[in-house]
């Protein structure tokens, strides 16, 4: 289906029974930030913190991830955040084929709303869904890549910094990267966390 209205998309997203995931779910995490948006993360679902307040990225990953946001200029204010599913899987494991094929439809309509200029993906299930499925994040991360017009670029999920401090330089140098697109591509001031 084609969504031309957020409320829309977010009533029908919200009632989605599509995957068993709906019958384990607290909250629907839908998404956050401006819906015109020229910058989308997408991650790759819920967690616990998450499913509870029906927000992404609200754990310490978030907090990590807010942090890094403001590194390079941006907030919650000014850039887009979702995740791959909107439910979470149990026990925070990766989402199922079948659990990412049923949700795609949702995530598939608000990157059509929202009409970024740059996608980052945020950690390999992302990059695996969106860039391409045999996408290797170790070695890939922080390379630029478009598709249907929109800039993508895949770097280390928060949640893997925090297991693995040592990524931490490959990081900043992918967001100094994410951070010089923006600057060329992007009209409006996002500068202001």
């Amino acid at each position: 289906m084609q969504y031309t209205d957020w409320d829309q998309l977010r009533q029908d997203c919200g009632g989605c029974t599509r995957c068993p995931l709906y019958a384990t779910r607290r909250s629907v995490v839908f998404g956050v930030g401006p819906e015109d948006a020229e910058i989308l993360f997408v991650g790759e679902g819920p967690g616990e913190q998450e499913d509870r307040l029906g927000e992404p990225f609200v754990g310490p990953a978030g907090k990590l991830l807010d942090e890094m946001l403001y590194i390079i200029g941006l907030s919650r204010k000014n850039c887009y955040i979702a995740n791959i599913v909107k439910c979470r899987p149990p026990g925070n494991r990766d989402p199922m084929n079948t659990e990412r094929e049923a949700c795609s439809q949702w995530l598939q309509a608000q990157i059509a709303l929202i009409r970024p200029k740059i996608l980052v993906c945020l950690g390999r299930i992302a990059a695996m869904e969106l860039i391409r499925p045999d996408f290797r994040i170790t070695r890939e991360h922080g390379q630029w890549t478009e598709k249907n017009g929109i800039r993508h670029m895949a770097i280390y999920h928060p949640s893997a910094l925090l297991r693995d401090p040592e990524k931490r330089p490959d990081a900043f140098r992918d967001l100094k990267s994410l951070q010089a697109m923006a600057e060329r591509l992007c009209q409006r001031t996002l500068w202001e966390p």
